[in-house]
């Protein structure tokens, strides 16, 4: 796993803003999922196995750094917006339709 792609993995929004201002792609393949493809499925994730509430911040940070929302990657399962309908992210849905009528 990339360090880019580990910072997602491991929710470490410090490291992965560290990554990105040296020079890390916000398009960043690894395991057949874009930062953002990874960072909707890591959500999805931690609530189904936590029960915690649904959160958005690497969503959210990676849109303002401007991951592009329905890019999809070889093998990544559809686009982040796909994957947040399929995953039940209502959150990331939200999120991801205003960043996508405000770019329009």
């Amino acid at each position: 796993m990339t360090p880019a792609h580990d910072a997602v993995e491991n929710e470490d929004l410090l490291q992965l803003r560290a990554l990105l201002d040296g020079g890390v792609d916000v398009e960043e393949v690894d395991g057949g999922l874009t930062l953002l493809q990874h960072a909707i499925d890591i959500e999805i994730d931690g609530h189904v196995q936590t029960r915690k509430p649904l959160h958005v911040d690497m969503t959210a940070y990676l849109l303002a750094r401007g991951a592009d929302p329905l890019a999809s990657s070889i093998g990544g399962g559809g686009s982040a917006l796909h994957m947040a309908r399929l995953g039940g992210h209502w959150l990331a849905v939200a999120l991801i339709g205003a960043h996508i009528r405000r770019r329009e």
